[in-house]
């Protein structure tokens, strides 16, 4: 995947800031800190307010308060929430720090009410509401935390705060595993608890710093930061291409990762399996998070985000193919192992494309991506209902994953870089 002809050395931090992978010469322990906050802080948005649905549906669905065409619907005004929230992130002028804690105060009032209520409307409300929440968290969280890591020279923590979103998904699918006799709503109002312990526990670290960064790290990051400057315009066509494929995951993920549990429910029914695939996929993107900072800078992004693509398409298959404990298990480490990756390495590229002025490019992409989120279980449902199985949804989703690599492939050569 090496492609070295003139591009620059790109940045490592999810969000396109420069990261070397320095260990921290100063402040440690306020690294370590900081670090482990944000992880915490994106648990909590991502694991509980977005993704804790997941593991929970089931237990919706089994409980006859809601039937499988508005779980859908539920999901998808979740995504599109997330959507709105992602775009309107521009128009926010408060200090990072202030969001974050405003937004995961938010998250565990949020979660506790859908356990309050058995309203439809009132649920696809919250469910909204809880996907722009988690959407500004995320963003902010992540603004703060890079930048925290920026002042103290710890940019090798970088990786563990993108280890968040994994955490929780393992958390809440253990816990629903271990306590779903107690139903959904019981569910919703523990992991709403949950979420006020790490409101309560991340609230102090959530300050604003003014310090500025280390003179020593600052010329160390100046060479990278001039190279992605002076980084020719990418080509219309490159930035079009590149929304255009980054929306490709998020519809071709969205399908399993929406409807996991039900479909090994309904193929593995009387076993303990069905509620081990979503922590599995959790666990998985961990180890993705933290491998994919690691891999060398001058690797093509778009060829890593195609081999990304196929190892998805691959893990969606893995489960047509086999279902049976181990076709959902390898599918969901195949699933989950890129799912912070193709975030990574997108952001990577619109930086190499746009250098400092990447974050509009970023913005369409991101807005791509949510809109494949918002399309995927509306799609799911229909042809589930219809054809009485997932499987056509899948082979939709994993052939949509192949054609987006193949656009990546495409357009990597199309370019000469």
């Amino acid at each position: 995947m090496n492609n070295t002809a003139s591009r620059p050395n790109a940045p490592t931090a999810p969000n396109g800031d420069n990261a070397s992978f320095a260990p921290a010469a100063h402040h440690p322990h306020e690294a370590r800190r900081a670090a482990l906050a944000c992880m915490l802080a994106l648990a909590a948005a991502l694991g509980i307010g977005r993704f804790a649905f997941t593991p929970l549906l089931p237990l919706m669905l089994h409980g006859g308060g809601l039937d499988l065409r508005h779980g859908s619907w539920l999901a998808s005004l979740n995504y599109a929430g997330y959507f709105v929230g992602a775009m309107g992130c521009a128009a926010l002028r408060f200090a990072p720090a202030r969001v974050v804690r405003a937004g995961l105060a938010a998250t565990a009032l949020l979660t506790i009410v859908m356990g309050l209520t058995q309203s439809f409307w009132l649920w696809a409300i919250v469910r909204f509401v809880a996907g722009a929440v988690s959407a500004a968290t995320f963003v902010f969280a992540s603004q703060w935390g890079l930048r925290r890591l920026t002042q103290l020279g710890a940019q090798a923590w970088s990786g563990v705060i993108y280890t968040g979103p994994g955490v929780g998904i393992v958390a809440t699918g253990l816990l629903v595993s271990a306590a779903g006799g107690f139903g959904a709503r019981a569910g919703w109002i523990g992991f709403g608890l949950v979420c006020a312990l790490i409101v309560a526990i991340v609230w102090p670290v959530f300050v604003e710093t003014p310090h500025p960064v280390h003179p020593a790290h600052q010329a160390a990051a100046a060479p990278h930061l001039a190279s992605a400057q002076s980084a020719p315009a990418a080509s219309r066509a490159d930035a079009f291409w590149l929304v255009v494929l980054y929306g490709v995951p998020g519809f071709g993920y969205i399908i399993t990762a929406t409807f996991l549990p039900v479909i090994a429910r309904h193929a593995l029914p009387g076993t303990i399996w069905p509620d081990l695939f979503w922590p599995m996929f959790g666990a998985a993107l961990i180890v993705g998070a933290l491998c994919a900072a690691r891999l060398p800078l001058h690797w093509d992004n778009r060829l890593l985000l195609a081999a990304c693509y196929v190892l998805q398409a691959l893990g969606i298959a893995s489960g047509i193919v086999w279902p049976n404990a181990a076709g959902f298990s390898l599918g969901s480490v195949l699933i989950g192992v890129p799912f912070t990756a193709i975030t990574l390495f997108a952001m990577r590229e619109a930086r190499l494309m746009r250098g400092d002025h990447a974050a509009a490019l970023m913005g369409y992409a991101t807005g791509a991506y949510g809109i494949g989120q918002i399309l995927g279980p509306l799609v799911a449902a229909p042809l589930a209902a219809s054809s009485g199985s997932f499987s056509p949804s899948l082979w939709l989703a994993a052939l949509t994953l192949v054609a987006g690599a193949a656009g990546l492939v495409w357009r990597t050569r199309r370019s000469g870089r």
